[in-house]
C-alpha cells in the first residue's frame, strides 16, 4: 500500500483497537508498524491481536512491521495502610524492605538493588516525578529521606532513580517470558524498556536469536550517556520521552532529541520519537495546535517513524489520531523548508562500495529526472543505507524476505515489495520497473535507478548502480545480461 510520505507511523493496540476492522482501518489510514505492548494483556489477547494484524496484511498484500515493547523492570513503592498519605514539604519519609503498610513515616520499596545503589543527595521521582526525595542517608535496606516537592502518595506508584545506573537486568523474569512468547508469535521488532547500557541489549539479543530486530528505548539519563555504545549494539532505537522527561529536566529532551535522531541517521538505523505526540486526541477529535507542531518537528529532524500511544490504543478516536499524523506528515514533506533541512543536515558516512552505490543513487536521483530508487536487498542493508541518504524521490525496497520487509516498514522512505528469488541482473531491473509502474511510482516513459548486489541473494553484497528505462522492451533491447 503505497505512501504519500516518506515518514512512517507507528500505532499501538489496545482495548480501542483489537478487532479486525480497527486494525484494518487503521492501516489504510496510515499505521505502517502495529505495537503490542507488552505492560498491558494477556498473552491471549496479544496473540489475537497478531493473527489479526497478519490476517490484514494478507487481504490488503500490504507488508505490516510488528513491534512488541517489553515491559522492562518496574520498579513501585509498597501499599498504604490508609492507602494514601499526604507528603508535605520538608517531612522525612522513609523507604525500607519492611512489608508492612506504610504510613504518613515510611512505606516499603522491595528492591534491594536500588538500596545498593544508592548515595546521600540522590534524587528519588515517584508517580511520574510528582514527588521527590532526596536521600539524606541510607544502607543496605533503608533510605532517610526528605520531601522536596510534596503530593500525594498512594499504592504501588512508581518510582524513578535518575542519579545512579542501578544494578537491575534490562529484562525481568516476565520480560523473558513475554520475549519468548512473541518471538514464537513471529513479531519483527523487540523493543527493550529502561536500557542503561550495551550489555543489556546483547542478552534480548542472545535470546531472540535472529528471530526480531532489537530496538532500545532510550528512556534513562544513563542510557544518554552510554548512547554510541547502545546504538551500536542496536538494530534501532526509540527516543521514549515520557520517563526520559520524568529523569531528566523537560528542557533537556527537546535537545537530546535532537542529537539521538541526528546519530541514529547517521549510523543508518530507525529511530522513533515517542510519547505524548497527540495526547489531546485520547479525548478530543482534533489535536492541539502545540501538538502538530511536536509531531512536525520530529518529521523535520528526520526521524524514520512517529508513534501514537494511548491515543490509539486506549483513545476515543484511534483512527482521526492516524489520519492526523498521516496528513501533517504529508503537508510537512511538501515544505521546501523540510527538503532544505534534510539536505543540510545529512552527513556522509562510511566508505564501502554499498556507502558510495547508495549515495550516487541519491544524487543521480536529485539531479536528474529519476522517479524512483529501486534497491535489491536481501537483509534490508542496502535500503537502510538508501534511506540514510534522505533521498528526494522513493525508495522502492525489493526483497525476497517477508521478515525483511516487514522489517523495514520502519524505516523512513521504504515502499516495500516482495520479489522472487533472481539469478539475473536483467530480471531484477524488469522486476523493479514493474514494481515502479504497478505502485504509480513511474511510468513506461520514466526511468529509475536500480542497485543491488551481484550474485544475487547474498547479504552485504551492493555493487552495480544502472540507470533503467521502465519501458521492458527498452531494458531487453539494451541490458546484455
Amino acid at each position: 500500500m503505497r505512501r504519500l510520505r516518506n515518514v512512517k507511523i507507528v500505532a499501538t493496540l489496545g482495548p480501542a483497537s483489537n478487532d479486525y476492522d480497527t486494525i484494518r482501518a487503521l492501516h489504510e489510514a496510515g499505521a505502517d508498524v502495529f505495537r503490542l505492548n507488552m505492560s498491558h494483556g494477556s498473552h491471549d489477547e496479544i496473540r489475537e491481536r497478531h493473527r489479526i494484524i497478519r490476517q490484514v496484511e494478507k487481504d490488503l498484500e500490504s507488508p505490516i512491521a510488528i513491534l512488541a515493547d517489553l515491559q522492562g523492570p518496574k520498579l513501585r513503592v509498597g501499599v498504604f495502610g490508609n492507602d494514601a498519605e499526604d507528603l508535605e514539604v520538608g517531612a522525612d519519609f522513609r523507604l525500607d524492605l519492611d512489608p508492612a503498610p506504610g504510613d504518613i513515616s515510611r512505606v516499603c520499596l522491595p528492591h534491594p538493588e536500588i538500596f545498593a545503589a544508592l548515595e546521600p543527595g540522590a534524587r528519588l521521582l515517584v508517580n511520574d516525578g510528582k514527588i521527590r526525595l532526596i536521600v539524606k542517608d541510607c544502607g543496605q535496606d533503608f533510605a532517610n529521606c526528605t520531601v522536596e516537592v510534596g503530593g500525594t502518595i498512594s499504592n504501588r506508584k512508581g518510582v524513578n532513580v535518575p542519579d545512579v545506573v542501578l544494578p537491575l537486568a534490562a529484562l525481568s523474569a516476565k520480560d523473558r517470558d513475554d520475549l519468548e512468547f512473541v518471538c514464537q508469535l513471529g513479531v519483527d521488532w523487540l523493543a527493550l524498556s529502561f536500557v542503561q547500557r550495551a550489555k543489556d541489549v546483547f542478552e534480548a539479543r542472545a535470546l531472540a536469536d535472529g528471530r526480531a530486530s532489537i530496538l532500545s528505548k532510550i528512556e534513562k539519563p544513563a542510557a544518554v550517556e552510554a548512547f554510541d555504545d547502545i546504538l551500536d549494539a542496536s538494530d534501532g532505537i526509540m527516543v521514549a520521552r515520557g520517563d526520559l522527561g520524568v529523569e531528566l529536566p523537560v528542557s533537556a529532551v527537546p535537545p537530546i532529541q535532537k542529537r539521538l535522531v541526528r546519530k541514529c541517521r547517521g549510523a543508518a538505523k530507525p529511530v522513533i520519537v515517542a510519547t505524548q505526540m497527540l495526547e489531546s486526541m485520547i479525548e478530543s477529535p482534533m489535536p492541539t495546535r502545540a501538538e502538530v507542531s511536536d509531531v512536525a518537528t520530529a518529521i523535520y529532524e528526520g526521524t524514520d517513524a512517529i508513534m501514537l500511544s494511548a491515543e490509539s490504543a486506549a483513545g476515543s478516536y484511534p483512527i482521526e489520531a492516524v489520519q492526523t499524523m498521516n496528513k501533517v506528515a504529508i503537508e510537512v514533506e511538501a515544505d521546501p523548508t523540510y527538503t532544505q533541512i534534510i539536505a543540510a543536515s545529512r552527513t556522509a558516512k562510511g566508505h564501502s562500495v554499498a556507502d558510495g552505490i547508495v549515495a550516487a543513487a541519491r544524487e543521480i536521483a536529485e539531479k536528474t529526472d529519476i522517479k524512483a530508487i529501486c534497491c535489491f536487498t536481501q537483509s534490508g542493508t542496502t535500503a537502510l543505507l538508501t534511506a540514510r541518504e534522505r533521498p528526494g524521490v522513493p525508495i522502492i525496497a525489493m526483497t525476497p524476505a517477508t521478515g525483511t520487509a516487514r522489517r523495514l516498514c520502519l524505516s523512513w522512505g521504504c515502499h516495500c515489495v516482495m520479489t522472487p528469488e533472481l539469478e539475473r541482473f536483467k530480471g531484477a531491473v524488469v522486476n523493479a520497473a514493474r514494481a515502479a509502474r504497478a505502485g504509480g511510482f513511474a511510468s513506461e516513459a520514466d526511468q529509475i535507478v536500480v542497485t543491488a548486489g551481484v550474485p544475487f541473494n547474498v547479504p552485504g553484497t551492493t555493487n552495480i548502480l544502472r540507470i533503467a528505462p521502465c519501458d521492458e522492451r527498452l531494458i531487453y533491447n539494451t541490458d546484455p545480461g
